[in-house]
């Protein structure tokens, strides 16, 4: 096979092992709270474990990469998804779950930028490297597909600690066929590793997310709550001033001086916000509320997730003839109206009549995950195309780690207040209704499965199934609420053409344009494997 096939084949490879953990562990929810008796909080940090240090640790992944070499970051990104996936396969604790999540995160923040620069250094012509993007957006929704029907399947069968079996032959086949075919190709002109902004970074992150997760669970008045957000704010400013002082900043803000990138990014953490968050609560409805198994739980996310896919490769073809902002901004109202539409679901609405919405999602999620992605590349010069994908990546999952956080603790507390009047009304009094909303306000929801209900189990399940609808309702309105000022904004900033290349000034270079399509060994280096 031809270097370029070879290259884009991995890079694919890589991002399917980067997202196959994520509906993986969404269908799985439910079961791993029964198994290790979790609250929601702690049910929360198992998505987030995953996404914060990928978020935290993205961009350092792809200045690494740029530095030191793609095929090294590559490796090394497929080895850490390999280890945490053998963390997680033996873990007993929610501790060790965390653990393994979070290696499994940062494998993943070393593949996702890494395997856009492969594909950008492989096809140097930005209108030719859209159909790429797009196959690559395939795999990425397909990882999402594949991964919550093996999970089912595994479940039906074996515990729930199978299901990260699955990653390790993809990432180790993988790694040895990169280290026998994959070519060592490096950005001109890198700078060094720049580890203030990356510390600041990392912190900011981190705490504004456990701020947000411990500040739902509990009081935002707490403590640690205050502080953990004070730091996030403190380090965020920390890392804009870094930054515009730094000669090799990690994320050159003059990337924002593109609208396209500028819009892409804006948009892409405003959609992950409301989707990621509400993919965690979609996942919880279908099993505590509709009481399906967990491949009852895949199959419906696989109608999100395999619409997205098909619609996806399309977008991919004809993304050259249509403007990104009449993709962006149309895919973006599919979702909000599909949302919306979910309002009316309940404990008993039926495959059938969930289908069409859950359709309708995932055509709106397909239609904007590849101009969004091609948009923000394409935006700015080739030499930083690899800055820019990271950075939408790494916004995309500041959006996706506050997700789960934000629409968890709104779950919460919505479904928590509203428990005692729909205990009341399904007759359950006394010293069981007070136990009850005792043990949902001291761990969630959740908590009611591992109680001994006696004779009234029947009636505290369709008060706590009814509890929960008013969170999610609460919740459909928010991420609706979120998708559709993501629209406003694609329709605004989008740039209307098919992202043409703007002038932007590199950090510590006069200010230039770029042709759009450069000669290749100006920037690029390519070392043989």
């Amino acid at each position: 096979m031809p270097r370029r096939g070879t290259t884009i084949v991995l890079a694919c490879l890589g991002v399917f092992v980067a997202y196959l953990p994520v509906t993986s562990v969404s269908v799985s929810l439910t079961a791993i709270q029964s198994a290790l008796s979790t609250t929601t909080s702690q049910l929360a940090w198992v998505s987030d474990a995953f996404v914060l240090p990928m978020a935290a640790f993205i961009l350092t992944a792809g200045i690494f990469g740029d530095v030191h070499g793609r095929r090294k970051v590559f490796v090394t990104g497929l080895l850490l998804s390999a280890v945490g996936a053998a963390t997680s396969l033996t873990a007993h604790s929610i501790g060790q779950l965390w653990a393994g999540q979070a290696l499994s995160g940062l494998g993943a923040a070393a593949l996702l930028p890494t395997t856009l620069a492969l594909i950008s250094h492989a096809v140097p012509d930005h209108r030719e490297r859209g159909k790429f993007i797009g196959i690559w957006a395939m795999c990425l929704l397909g990882a999402l597909a594949v991964g919550g029907v093996l999970a089912g399947s595994i479940l039906g069968h074996v515990g729930w600690r199978w299901i990260f079996l699955v990653p390790l032959p993809v990432a180790l086949v993988a790694v040895v066929i990169s280290l026998r075919a994959l070519p060592e190709s490096r950005a001109p002109r890198a700078g060094r590793l720049d580890w203030p902004g990356q510390i600041t970074a990392a912190l900011a992150i981190t705490a504004l997310v456990y701020g947000v997760i411990e500040g739902g669970a509990g009081s935002f008045g707490d403590l640690q709550v205050v502080v953990a957000l004070a730091v996030a704010v403190v380090s965020g400013v920390l890392f804009v001033v870094t930054e515009r002082r730094s000669a090799h900043p990690m994320l050159d803000l003059a990337l924002f001086r593109s609208p396209g990138f500028t819009a892409t990014t804006l948009v892409a953490m405003i959609m992950f916000l409301g989707m990621i968050g509400f993919f965690f609560v979609l996942s919880l409805y279908f099993g505590m509320v509709q009481r399906l198994d967990t491949l009852g739980i895949a199959w419906r996310l696989l109608v999100i997730t395999g619409a997205a896919l098909v619609v996806s490769g399309i977008a991919g073809r004809v993304m050259h003839r249509l403007s990104p902002r009449f993709m962006i901004t149309t895919g973006l109202l599919l979702v909000t109206a599909s949302l919306l539409t979910l309002l009316g679901a309940d404990a008993g609405t039926s495959f059938g009549a969930l289908s069409w919405r859950l359709l309708l999602l995932g055509l709106g999620m397909g239609l904007v995950t590849t101009p969004m992605t091609a948009t923000a590349v394409a935006s700015v010069p080739h030499p930083l195309a690899g800055m820019a994908a990271a950075g939408n990546n790494a916004f995309r999952q500041v959006g996706g780690a506050l997700g789960p956080a934000v629409l968890g603790a709104l779950l919460t507390s919505r479904a928590v207040s509203s428990l005692p009047g729909h205990l009341a009304d399904a007759g359950v009094h006394g010293a069981l209704a007070d136990r009850i909303t005792a043990a949902s306000r001291d761990a969630g929801l959740g908590a009611v499965g591992s109680m001994d209900l006696g004779p009234r189990a029947g009636q505290v399940w369709g008060a706590v199934g009814e509890a929960f609808l008013d969170g999610m309702r609460l919740c459909l309105i928010v991420s609706a609420g979120l998708t559709f000022l993501a629209a406003v904004l694609a329709f605004a900033l989008v740039p209307p053409g098919t992202g043409r290349k703007r002038s932007v000034r590199v950090a510590g270079e006069p200010a230039a344009r770029v042709p759009a399509v450069p000669d290749r060994r100006e920037v690029e280096t390519e070392t043989p494997a």
